[in-house]
């Protein structure tokens, strides 16, 4: 793991500024208003991610959340993002880089999501557009990798405003609304432009 290691201890990258956007690493703090906005966006969310846990908004379960973000930023396995319009600092959504792939990969996948009440408003193209240069320059990938559901034509924009580009399709590829789901593969290679 420590060959091609980004940095020399796996911390939290600071917050990062993009067009109306900040992310930033979760905290505790952010429980009341993470659970807010997920609350409200549940119908929305619920076609394009896995089925919710039916403790999914306690504050417990928050709690566990926080504690797996942070062994996963200590073993360079992942780095979360909360969302955050910069005009106000309200939390509006997330993204990961997981599935952090070292050595001769240097490979990440990026996920996200967005409240109902902030979609397409151009929120998530800033943030995705922002972390791109961290992924690159301060973790050192290689490549960025996402996948959607071939009807999250939302999703399929933002990827391909975002540079990425279409490289496969993967047949029941990841367990969504419980449903085995075929998705678009995607790819965004630090040599890009």
């Amino acid at each position: 793991m420590a060959l091609f290691r980004a940095l020399n201890s796996p911390e939290p990258l600071p917050p990062i500024a993009g067009d109306g956007v900040l992310l930033r690493t979760p905290q505790m703090a952010d429980y009341a208003a993470w659970a807010a906005v997920r609350e409200e966006s549940r119908a929305f969310l619920t076609p394009w991610e896995p089925t919710w846990p039916t403790d999914d908004l306690s504050r417990s379960a928050f709690r566990q959340r926080m504690k797996r973000y942070a062994e996963d930023l200590r073993t360079d396995q992942a780095y979360p993002f909360f969302l955050f319009r910069k005009q106000d600092n309200t939390l509006i959504g997330g993204l990961a880089l997981a599935n952090i792939r070292r050595g001769v990969a240097q490979a990440a996948s990026l996920g996200y999501w967005i409240g109902h009440s902030y979609s397409r408003q151009g929120y998530m193209t800033a943030a995705v557009r922002a972390l791109l240069p961290a992924a690159f320059d301060v973790l050192r990938l290689h490549r960025v990798e996402a996948a959607c559901i071939p009807t999250n034509l939302a999703s399929v924009r933002l990827l391909e405003r975002s540079g990425f580009r279409r490289e496969g399709y993967a047949r029941a590829y990841l367990c969504i609304n419980a449903m085995w789901q075929d998705h678009l593969l995607y790819a965004r290679l630090r040599s890009d432009p």
